[in-house]
């Protein structure tokens, strides 16, 4: 079998006042995949818990993120995580307190079938 890509979905995540990385991704993670439905596991006969999951976050502190927290997001199937430098972080010097926000891609793989 072969792994086609179906669907990127993109989201954006934050954590107000904690600067709390992996809450931001984790957040960020649901914004993209909380938005939609996917049908296209019925629609292609396979089952949804098959599905890769590529996940990208953009975060200030990379390091920072517990990535099997950001993983245990996904409703099916499982996947990787990678955190790259991006994101934003802002100060507010009255509140002593940063915030931190995450930007997430979900890039979404089925296995396709092969026509004998």
């Amino acid at each position: 079998m072969q792994k086609q890509k179906i669907v990127t979905e993109i989201g954006l995540g934050t954590d107000i006042r904690g600067r709390d990385y992996t809450k931001a991704a984790c957040r960020a993670l649901k914004d993209a995949l909380w938005h939609n439905s996917l049908g296209i596991a019925e629609i292609m006969g396979v089952d949804t818990d098959s599905m890769w999951v590529e996940v990208m976050i953009g975060i200030p502190e990379p390091n920072k993120v517990n990535k099997p927290d950001v993983l245990s997001i996904l409703p099916h199937g499982t996947g990787k995580v990678t955190c790259v430098k991006g994101g934003l972080e802002i100060e507010n010097k009255a509140r002593k307190d940063w915030t931190v926000m995450a930007n997430a891609a979900a890039v979404v793989y089925l296995n396709k079938q092969q026509e004998n």
